[in-house]
């Protein structure tokens, strides 16, 4: 489309929060019918810039043109008004109702609720066949994937009449069969005319998906490139700002320690009596990585919930600290850290954070306790400030506020936030789920350093990661599960993704 003017075009946009410049001075040009990647460090401003768009957010000062026409963008009715969507990395659905009715919610064309939702399943219906967006519009969301969670909120965009979508961190809960379908979905969107807007931190999502990427530092655009003159090494270089390395460097034979984790005959059947665990025998032992790859599903969520006492085995035994568990009785989280266990949660705003709390509460949720952060049960909330302080100096938590809320920083900082918590104490056991997940490539580094140096006192790692690069990166040895069982434990010096792709399908070692 030649000539046209592009679907959004935002410049001079300024917008701050308290001390924090969220964005200053942002230009921004997306052209109609293209996938246009926003990428950036945590904080790096992008977000905001994508709320203001939305209308999350009121800007202090800026223009806003949607396909040439100047807009005034106040709220969400607004953008959805001007043919503005957007999906969030936490979707903004209701679990009871099932997907027909979280689409209809708000937007119903007739006050008869029967003929109001015969229309909207027929609409819905040429939607999905026309965009591969298939899925039971019947089930209530709490029973549906997680794949087809995003794809109702996909679909109700587009229902709404959404032409710009918006899409915050698209694949940080996907497993990668559900990440590539994603890939194709959006692909025939955008031969179909839509313009989409990506934010993401992976950069290989970019090369392949984006047309153009934008990426910010410190709340600035700092690089606007077509993809074709991009590359991932231009792209991680101007995000941070330096040359980094967060890959997977030469494997170096180690030595482990005694067994700081053993367990044996892990067995647990979920509420339905689907089996999660069938047997499973592990050992971690001092001055390792253990990463534990598979497809998501397959019993490594319920590992991490088992071996941390967040859940009772139907079987097994448990050996840490010194102290043996089985099902009679089992560790419980409190016991679990006073044994020198700690735990990183896969999702850190179900089982790591409270939302609510202000941020020097939740680095300090499970440890406040301590002698550090209590004295004869009174809390020593100065301390407590102070300890979130050098953490958030410590890990690069952004902004440097401990009194701001948990649920304003970004997901990244969230994160960094949580294993500044948990690594703090010097735990000799210490579970990770999903590590990186929606972080930045800088803190990426960080993170896989923080990790590394962790091994290298002497802790036992158990890392539990959708990403089969970052196994690779960071493990000592990688054991591979399927269907609740260990189906292979290899060195990662003889790992390669093609075996360990054929472990992953249930091929036993």
């Amino acid at each position: 489309m030649s000539g046209a003017a592009p679907a959004v075009r935002m410049w001079g946009i300024n917008k701050q929060f308290g001390a924090v410049q969220a964005n200053a001075g942002v230009a921004l040009k997306v052209a109609r019918g293209t996938v246009h990647g926003i990428v950036g460090e945590n904080g790096a401003g992008k977000s905001t810039l994508m709320s203001v768009l939305y209308g999350f957010y009121s800007a202090d000062s800026g223009q806003i043109e949607i396909f040439g026409k100047p807009v005034s963008i106040r709220s969400a009715d607004d953008a959805i008004a001007v043919g503005i969507g957007m999906v969030h990395q936490h979707f903004m659905l209701v679990d009871t109702l099932t997907g027909l009715e979280n689409v209809m919610l708000g937007a119903e064309p007739h006050w008869l609720l029967r003929r109001a939702a015969a229309a909207v399943r027929a609409k819905l219906e040429e939607l999905m066949q026309a965009t591969g967006l298939r899925l039971d519009l019947d089930k209530a969301v709490a029973d549906l994937a997680v794949g087809d969670r995003q794809r109702l909120e996909i679909l109700k965009a587009l229902y709404r009449g959404a032409r710009i979508l918006i899409l915050d961190e698209p694949t940080a809960v996907l497993t990668p069969l559900e990440a590539e379908h994603l890939f194709r979905v959006l692909d025939a969107l955008r031969s179909q005319g839509t313009t989409i807007l990506l934010i993401t931190h992976k950069l290989k999502e970019v090369m392949r998906l984006c047309d153009n990427v934008t990426v910010m530092r410190a709340g600035r655009v700092v690089q606007d490139v077509a993809i074709a003159q991009a590359s991932i090494e231009i792209l991680a270089e101007a995000m941070v700002g330096r040359k980094i390395n967060s890959g997977r460097g030469e494997p170096k034979p180690r030595v482990p320690g005694i067994a700081m984790l053993q367990a044996r005959e892990l067995r647990l059947n979920d509420a339905m009596n689907v089996v999660r665990l069938a047997g499973l025998d592990l050992s971690l032992h001092a001055g390792e990585i253990v990463g534990v790859a598979g497809v998501s599903g397959n019993g490594q969520s319920e590992l991490l919930d088992v071996l941390s006492g967040l859940l009772q085995p139907g079987h097994g035994e448990l050996r840490v600290g010194g102290m043996t568990f089985d099902d009679r009785r089992w560790l419980d989280p409190l016991t679990a850290r006073e044994l020198g266990l700690a735990h990183v949660p896969e999702d850190r705003h179900a089982r790591a954070l409270v939302m609510s709390f202000v941020a020097w509460e939740s680095a300090v949720l499970g440890y406040d306790g301590l002698p550090t952060y209590a004295k004869r049960g009174w809390m020593k909330h100065a301390a407590m400030r102070r300890s979130t302080r050098q953490m958030m100096e410590r890990f690069d938590v952004r902004p440097r506020d401990p009194d701001l809320l948990s649920s304003k920083f970004s997901g990244g900082n969230q994160q960094k936030l949580v294993l500044a918590r948990e690594i703090r104490q010097a735990p000799k056991v210490l579970l990770v789920g999903q590590p990186t997940r929606g972080v930045d490539i800088g803190a990426i580094e960080f993170i896989y350093t923080q990790l590394r140096a962790m091994r290298d006192r002497g802790c036992a790692i158990l890392l539990v990661s959708s990403e089969l690069d970052e196994i690779l990166a960071l493990s000592d040895r990688v054991i591979v599960m399927s269907q609740g069982r260990i189906t292979g434990d290899l060195p990662v010096h003889e790992c390669t993704e093609a075996s360990l792709g054929m472990l992953m399908l249930g091929s036993v070692q």
